[in-house]
């Protein structure tokens, strides 16, 4: 019959046997996200210009579980001032038992203030490898909106092709994929919504949406919750590392950015 897909033989076979035995189906591994979530994401009050930071490791749309965060190798911001090494006002706080930290910067003039964090190494035993994600927001303060753009120079990093920050539900979020500053073809980008928990995903597909960027490193994602976004560029990275059993491995290397919408 049109529109009728017949399923063949072996994946009927293949189906039958997992029914048969009761199996259940295999749940992949959740997605790691190195969270850097600022208080705000646009500054107006000139009486208190001051921006709160929260950092975690952690799995966003399912709300956990946290993951042990060791002292970062840096913090900092790029801002119209230039950078700042910010690693000296880390707090380190517990959230569900395990290691995170908060800070808090004063904005000082007009501009957009890119904070950036490179942690520790983590080791997933799960993956065989070591994890390390690079990750930033965008703060605007006072409505300069110059400096969202702006490069790090990071080992890998997301350029957004579209201001970070006065987003709309269901706006298009565009950026390049980068590794030492140059495109990443076809590179997988995962996205998860930081869960408030108002949503309950209907299937482990839902939880981290799964995009691929074009052959210059261009992906593009329409947001269709208010709240923060977390987009995750995952790269093998060059050179492997030594695991706490003194063992060398792959590394895994993470550009992260996180952008906030709102409804109109």
């Amino acid at each position: 019959m049109p529109g009728t897909h017949a399923r063949s033989p072996g994946l009927e076979a293949t189906l039958m046997g997992v029914l048969a035995l009761g199996l259940t189906p295999v749940t992949p591994a959740a997605a790691h996200f190195q969270e850097l979530i600022p208080s705000t994401e646009i500054v107006t009050d000139g009486s208190n210009p001051r921006v709160g930071l929260e950092l975690a490791f952690t799995h966003p749309m399912e709300r956990g579980p946290v993951m042990e965060m060791a002292a970062p190798v840096q913090f900092g911001v790029l801002g119209p001032a230039g950078r700042e090494d910010l690693k000296a006002g880390l707090k380190p706080v517990m959230v569900d038992g395990k290691s995170a930290y908060t800070a808090e910067y004063r904005i000082k003039q007009p501009g957009d203030y890119v904070f950036f964090v490179e942690p520790a190494p983590y080791w997933e035993p799960g993956e065989g490898k070591m994890i390390v994600h690079y990750t930033k927001v965008v703060v605007d303060a006072f409505g300069a909106e110059d400096g969202w753009d702006a490069a790090l120079g990071l080992p890998v990093e997301i350029e957004p092709l579209v201001r970070p920050y006065g987003l709309w539900t269901g706006n298009l979020f565009r950026g390049i994929v980068k590794q030492y500053g140059k495109p990443v073809p076809f590179a997988t980008v995962e996205v998860e919504w930081r869960n408030d928990g108002s949503v309950k995903p209907p299937a482990d597909p839902f939880v981290t949406q799964t995009i691929k960027a074009d052959g210059n490193g261009v992906f593009s994602y329409a947001m269709p919750k208010a709240g923060w976004w977390g987009f995750a560029a995952l790269l093998d990275g060059p050179a492997p590392l030594t695991n706490p059993d003194g063992k060398e491995v792959p590394v895994e290397q993470g550009a992260l950015i996180w952008v906030r919408t709102r409804d109109m």
